[in-house]
């Protein structure tokens, strides 16, 4: 590949091709933006959280585990839509598991892209991999 990025011409159709080192640079933008966001998306649950519990005392004696709701994707969204702390930490947590998963993701885009397609199945393995997985696990 060249430096600078390629346009070609298929069928009337533009497509861009991106270098190794611009596409290394996009999915790197892509895992620190997707790793400060979810950060964020905590820091704010996390205020939101101490505002309202921030005053009680914690019983050490008693373990209480998280309630039911936040252990699916609907429970957490819907806890977060309402603007509870706990939901929406755990919100932050599923985006920080997501950026991984978005890589896999544009990666098989690019391999696409490029038509190469060992890597192509290979990325395709890996991402079914993952998504049975979270399925398996009950997460989605």
């Amino acid at each position: 590949m060249t430096r600078k990025s390629e346009e070609t011409r298929r069928n009337g159709a533009v497509a861009l091709r991106l270098t190794d080192e611009q596409f290394e640079q996009l999915i790197g933008n892509l895992l620190r933006g997707g790793v400060i966001f979810a950060a964020l998306v905590v820091l704010i649950g996390g205020i939101f959280y101490l505002r309202r519990h921030g005053m009680e005392h914690p019983a050490y004696g008693v373990f209480t585990g998280e309630p039911t709701q936040l252990r699916y994707v609907d429970g957490i969204i819907g806890w977060a839509r309402e603007w509870r702390g706990r939901g929406i930490i755990q919100l932050g947590i599923l985006l920080l598991i997501a950026t991984p998963i978005a890589r896999v993701a544009l990666s098989l885009c690019a391999f696409i892209l490029q038509r190469d397609r060992t890597y192509v199945l290979l990325t395709a393995i890996v991402l079914a991999v993952l998504f049975y997985s979270l399925m398996k696990g009950g997460s989605l």
